[in-house]
Formats: C-alpha cells, structure tokens, sequence
C-alpha cells in the first residue's frame, strides 16, 4: 500500500506539474521572443477554462469543440493583447508592460464577476474522462490526469515541431535569438511578436481547460499560475527544456509534501526549492550564466 500510495501521488503530481509546464512554457517563450514578463497569463487560463465552461453547458457543444473553441479564443484574446496594449510600450522599459499586465488580470476578473453565469460562484463542467478510472491492482488512477499528461506531451511534440520545421517557427526561434539581426535578416518582428503573444495565450486555455476538472471554475483560479513562476525560474527564464522540468518538479514536490508532511507544506515547498536551487544556481537548472566585466 505504502509503493501504491506513493505512485498515486506522483502521478497526481506530474500531472499538475503538466498544468505548470504548459503555463511555464508560455511564459518562457514569451519572454525569449519578446523581453517581456507577462502576470496575466493566470487571467487568461481562467478565461479558457470559462469559454469551455459556457461552450459544453450553455451551447450544449462536445467537449472537444468547446476545447478546440477556448483553444481558439484565447489565442485571439493574445492577439488582442499584443495589438492593444503591448505594441504601443515597445521601447518602454520592461517593468511597465509588467505592470501593464498586471493591470489587465485585474481587469479580466472583474469581467468575469460581472459576466451574468459566471460571476463569483465555483462551477465545473464533465469531460468524457470524468469519474473513469484505470485500474492495475490497486493502483486507481484518474483519467483525467492521465488525459492532461498525454495532452502535454502531444502539445510538447507539436510544438518541437513547429519551432524546428516551419518558417514562422524558425523565425521566432531567430528573434529569440537577437532581434535586431532577425529584423536585418528581412524577419518581420512585429509578426513575431503577434504570434508570439497567440501561441502562449492559447497555451494558457488548454491550461485552463485541463486543470479545470481538479481546481473547477472560478474567478481565482487564475491564481493557480502563481506556481509557474518558480518553474520557469527554477529551469532557468531563457530555457524551454528547463520550463517544462521545473513545472514538472515543482508539481510532484507539491503533491509528495502535501501527501506526507503536515498542513501548510504543500503552499510552501515550491517556493522552498526554488530558493535552494537559486542558491546554488542562479541561472537555474538549465539557464546560461551571464556575467559582465565592469
């Protein structure tokens, strides 16, 4: 019982760990294409989750179509994001788009309180893997952190593969990279940085949308995302290998301290070893130091 309880638990958190890789992984791609820090990707999550949420218990719709439309929503909403707000403070520095988006979470919750059927209450909705199980002996796994796990590697695929053979992707890669050559090189930055700001926005509604059935729907759980922050950083904020094993970590941690050490653990642990990793790597687990001659 011992191994299988243990099991369980790390299985339930590699798959929260998945929820933090993917938002991580927003927040690193982000930040490498563009030097931006964006806080409103909690905001965006919980947007996805709510759009899926009004698609399969309003409209009636299945739940891939309601995934496939937060999916698709969200990544407009970043688009929306970028034209509006962020391209007008290009050249600003770096602490007013953040504050700028912390502006914008504000913003969006208090759209969704005022949204009539959203408002302040907690709502849930079924997924064809809701209340089914996999079985092998006594290990009882949910299929919903199973799904979230297949749909991250899938997603992880995906996106390997559209860094490493389309053009859009090897522009990006280039503007991550140095982007004033990528704007000598004849690369559009602009819409570089558009795609950009989509990609990861509509990786903050699959988010959304996977962690609905273990956090439900709410105006806070947007707050949820307040972990991906130490997985980027414990991987190291310019690594995208390194955003996915942070959140991965930080997620098992979480749920191995909340298994078995007293109440309060759990809340606290994430932010433990990025501290003690930071201590003995600054730049992270797989970040590239930087040091300057003065």
């Amino acid at each position: 019982m011992v191994l299988v309880e243990f099991t369980q638990t790390v299985i339930t958190g590699v798959s929260v760990g998945c929820i933090y890789a993917l938002v991580a992984l927003g927040l690193v791609i982000l930040f490498k294409a563009t030097e931006v820090f964006s806080f409103v990707h909690g905001e965006i999550m919980m947007l996805g989750a709510f759009i899926a949420f009004t698609c399969i218990t309003f409209f009636h719709m299945s739940y891939i179509l309601s995934f496939l439309a937060a999916v698709f929503i969200t990544g407009l909403l970043g688009i929306g994001i970028e034209r509006l707000t962020v391209r007008p403070l290009i050249g600003e520095p770096v602490f007013v788009i953040a504050i700028l988006t912390i502006g914008l979470g504000y913003v969006f919750r208090a759209f969704v309180s005022m949204v009539p059927q959203w408002g302040t209450e907690t709502w849930g909705f079924k997924t064809p893997f809701s209340d089914q199980y996999l079985r092998s002996g006594e290990l009882v796994i949910a299929q919903d952190l199973v799904f979230i796990i297949v749909c991250t590697v899938l997603l992880i695929l995906v996106l390997a593969a559209f860094f490493r053979f389309t053009k859009a992707g090897v522009a990006l890669r280039a503007t991550s990279q140095n982007q004033l050559a990528a704007v000598y090189m004849g690369i559009g930055v602009n819409k570089v940085f558009t795609l950009t700001w989509a990609i990861t926005a509509a990786l903050g509604g699959i988010a959304g949308v996977l962690v609905s059935p273990l956090t439900f729907v709410h105006m806070y759980m947007g707050l949820f995302v307040i972990k991906a922050f130490p997985a980027a950083v414990l991987g190291g904020f310019s690594s995208i290998p390194g955003a996915i094993v942070g959140g991965l970590i930080i997620g098992v941690a979480e749920s191995l301290s909340g298994f078995y050490l007293p109440e309060g653990w759990k809340s606290v642990t994430p932010w433990i070893i990025l501290i003690l990793i930071l201590l003995v790597r600054p730049q992270g687990l797989f970040g590239i130091q930087e040091k300057k001659k003065v």
